[in-house]
């Protein structure tokens, strides 16, 4: 059979910054010997200044050959972060326990066009912060339709180890690094001056920061969300989103493949496997299906989800939401031959760190190929990873691959092959996840 790929198009941004050089520039080692505090140097080993210079922002413990500066830096300071000759390439944010033992922040280029932020995480917040704005402005956010996104990607607003997502009044921030726990009052002074902003929800990921060095787990001092639930819309879908939900309540990131899943659905069976509050379930509704089945392993999701039904006005009896384990609830279908025209299998994290990739692999080998065998012949299997380390190694591609051989005959097209029904692959980890 002679089917087509069909793949949902995702919005990839990436923004340059072009700038002539001043005839008079100011180095990071001018700054730093106009400092009256010592500013420490990190040094890094021959052969591993080109990843940094060419964009990675976090360096890695094992790139560093030695640190010069009495006494060393504590955990939040600001460093230099030089070659092996000791010349500075940029400036970043130290951390004297994480595998991470520096984030970049800034470069030297950047610093010999525009020295106003240089060593000066108050003023690079500031900027930055502005500048994420400035961009999801021009891109129509909010907008009437659409007043649920990400203003701050992490590594995708140069501002590593910072998430916000902003939910009608309210910014959900999410905080996985020292230095975020650090800056909070000028983090959240710089989101407090966005317009529309009326409260704050901060939400550090605990146990992320424990490897940071950042034992929050027996603090009393964690706040509480500024309400239980927010309303908000997305391309014209209303969803009660709970600030207390998993990770910052809502997936701000899969908005144009929900939408997508709404343009093929008429008429359709469809199964949202790890729905949470029901996103993709409510747009395959909303955009006609037969019927629609969604499961999930938390009740509080499930409640969400159902609230959300009732929000939008759609038929109880063309949506339904099930507690079940994905694996044992796919695997019962299975048994019975039940299968659905479209699935979509979106699980949580299964690979936080690199650590666990291993046995998260299988994890997710065993998820997609009882997917792959509940999903009709010519139908639609929409794959999903949020595991940074899991895509960035290019293991997911490779599961999914084994996951064909095993299970069906089917292949990736743009591989010059044949299928008997169309594979819908998405990855994580965009430049800007909006």
């Amino acid at each position: 059979m002679n089917m087509t790929m069909v793949l949902p198009s995702r919005l990839l941004l990436k923004c340059f910054s072009l700038s002539t050089s001043p005839s008079h520039s100011t180095t990071l080692q001018d700054v730093a010997s106009s400092l009256p505090q010592g500013i420490a140097k990190v040094v890094l080993k021959k052969g591993k200044t080109q990843l940094f210079k060419y964009g990675s922002p976090m360096v890695y413990s094992g790139a560093v050959d030695r640190i010069i500066g009495r006494p060393p830096p504590r955990t939040g300071d600001v460093v230099l972060v030089a070659d092996g000759t000791e010349k500075p390439i940029g400036w970043g944010l130290y951390n004297s326990v994480s595998m991470f033992c520096v984030r970049l922040m800034q470069l030297e280029e950047e610093t010999l066009s525009d020295p106003s932020c240089a060593l000066n995480i108050e003023r690079l917040l500031k900027h930055r912060i502005q500048a994420a704005n400035n961009l999801r402005k021009n891109l129509a956010l909010p907008s009437a339709n659409t007043n649920a996104y990400r203003l701050v990607n992490s590594e995708g607003d140069r501002l590593s180890g910072l998430i916000v997502d902003i939910f009608d009044d309210v910014a959900v921030v999410a905080s996985s690094a020292a230095w975020v726990e650090k800056y909070k009052p000028d983090i959240e002074d710089c989101i407090n001056k966005i317009d529309g902003i009326s409260h704050i929800n901060w939400r550090p990921s605990v146990e992320i920061l424990k490897e940071e060095g950042v034992d929050l787990s027996q603090s009393e001092h964690i706040p509480l969300a500024c309400r239980p639930t927010v309303e908000v819309k997305e391309n014209g879908i209303n969803y009660a989103v709970s600030l207390e939900g998993q990770k910052t309540g809502f997936y701000a990131d899969q908005r144009e493949n929900r939408q997508f899943i709404s343009t093929i659905a008429q008429g359709k069976r469809v199964l949202d496997i790890c729905c949470y509050s029901g996103g993709f379930a409510l747009n395959a509704s909303k955009g006609g299906a037969a019927f629609v089945t969604g499961v999930d392993s938390s009740m509080p999701a499930l409640e969400l989800a159902k609230e959300n039904v009732i929000l939008n006005d759609l038929d109880p009896d063309t949506i339904s939401f099930l507690k079940h384990d994905a694996t044992d609830f796919m695997r019962s279908a299975a048994s019975r031959n039940e299968s659905w025209d479209i699935v979509i299998l979106d699980p949580p994290k299964l690979a936080p760190r690199k650590e666990v990739l291993r046995n998260a692999s299988g994890m997710y080998r065993n998820l997609n190929a009882l997917a792959m065998k509940i999903t009709k012949k010519g139908g639609i299997l929409m794959t999903c990873s949020c595991s940074g380390a899991m895509t960035q190694s290019g293991m997911f591609m490779r599961i999914i691959q084994f996951s064909i051989q095993v299970n069906r005959r089917l292949s990736i097209p743009w591989m010059g092959t044949r299928k008997p029904f169309t594979l819908c692959i998405l990855q994580g980890m965009n430049m800007y996840l909006l």
